[in-house]
């Protein structure tokens, strides 16, 4: 025993972890990579096997909330924010908005003195509606008014398979979260719709294309009567009259 002491003796594990180089082991790798924790590889195949494949398989889960997300995210947007993804969208994708306006003659100068009284007063106006909609297209919040105009064209339909194309096209152009042209939104208007187009009717978007005018009503409207756009109109309107 005084020998092995005084020769410096050790006993031959530590002898063989001093100085052993060879592959480390699949699953004491996993643990030194992971700075000490179990790797993926040892919690299937080790002794936590059960545990491991429950969180193997939880990760690879979609997300349940995922489409809740998304939908209270949208609805959350304020138009400021909407208008400015519509301009990444025109100038990416180069989007055409629908060319297509009312028929109307051109406003008389009385007419277009009208429509700064009120906004029902404008929106009453086929010619006020066209040039509103061109404000409107400048501002990339257009769609706002395609779709209270689509909704107003399913009030006067009376087909019933033609109700349902229209109201399902509106959903999908004006409504669903994937159009680039999707209408700000809350949720309890939300709700009420995917409720209503079950059995789709005329009224159907009632109460958005109401959340609508007044969104129009009160972001644009105001914004409108300030714009190069209407007093153009209106100015050289009035020269015309004068004129005559």
């Amino acid at each position: 025993m005084c020998l092995r002491k005084s020769s410096g003796y050790r006993p031959p594990d530590l002898i063989n972890a001093k100085i052993y180089t060879g592959p480390i082991p699949a699953e004491r790798g996993g643990e030194l990579a992971m700075g000490g924790g179990r790797s993926e590889t040892s919690a299937l195949s080790g002794t936590g096997g059960g545990r491991g494949m429950t969180t193997t398989q939880n990760s690879q889960r979609p997300n349940a909330c995922c489409f809740c997300w998304c939908c209270c995210c949208s609805c959350s947007w304020n138009e400021e924010e909407r208008r400015r993804r519509r301009k990444r969208i025109s100038q990416d994708t180069k989007m055409e908005t629908i060319p297509n306006c009312e028929a109307c003659t051109r406003p008389s100068a009385e007419e277009t003195r009208l429509w700064s009284q009120s906004f029902d007063k404008l929106m009453r106006n086929a010619a006020g509606r066209n040039v509103f909609r061109e404000f409107l297209r400048t501002e990339y919040s257009e769609e706002n008014m395609l779709f209270w105009l689509a909704c107003e064209d399913l009030k006067e339909e009376i087909n019933k398979g033609a109700i349902e194309d229209k109201a399902h096209s509106i959903y999908e152009d004006y409504i669903s979260i994937l159009s680039p042209k999707e209408v700000s939104l809350d949720a309890r208007v939300r709700e009420v719709i995917n409720r209503k187009m079950q059995e789709p009717t005329t009224q159907s978007f009632e109460d958005a294309q109401l959340q609508i005018y007044t969104l129009m009503h009160r972001d644009s409207y105001p914004r409108f009567l300030s714009s190069s756009i209407y007093k153009s109109l209106l100015h050289g309107g009035s020269r015309t009259s004068s004129e005559s």
